[in-house]
């Protein structure tokens, strides 16, 4: 990838923060009511509604690193879209929009989701690679 200045959404997940394309992000919001579903992919809290449509609630933290959603529930849902599926991610705090400059992940670096890295003072911000996580997502399901 060679490096380009691009917009992207900071959220914080976990304890990390992460970048989202704007082009990616529908909306940011509060999260309504959860539907409990049958699943088997381990981050997926349910489905809600929005827009009219129920959608995939899934707590990104736990996405990413394939662990079980936490217990309590995050405040922040982000609406996005993951090549023609809509999701909504949960994540602890979205209040920052920002156009930086997008630098390819560092060789030995173990960000698998990752489509970029932005560098600040304080260590690299993965900029999230949604396609990538799709495909995470439908395979999960089809091995089920």
């Amino acid at each position: 990838m060679s490096e380009a200045r691009s917009e992207f959404l900071l959220v914080q997940t976990g304890s990390r923060p992460v970048g989202l394309l704007l082009r990616d992000v529908i909306e940011v919001g509060d999260i309504g009511e959860v539907f409990a579903v049958p699943s088997t992919a381990p981050a997926m809290r349910g489905v809600m509604a929005s827009r009219g449509r129920l959608v995939p609630l899934l707590h990104l933290d736990a996405l990413l690193t394939a662990r079980a959603c936490p217990a309590g529930m995050a405040p922040v849902g982000v609406l996005a879209d993951l090549g023609g599926i809509r999701i909504c991610l949960e994540v602890e705090s979205a209040d920052v929009v920002t156009r930086e400059t997008l630098h390819p992940v560092p060789p030995g670096e173990s960000l698998p989701w990752a489509l970029a890295v932005v560098r600040r003072e304080d260590g690299l911000i993965p900029i999230l690679n949604l396609g990538a996580l799709r495909e995470r997502l439908l395979d999960a399901e089809t091995r089920a």
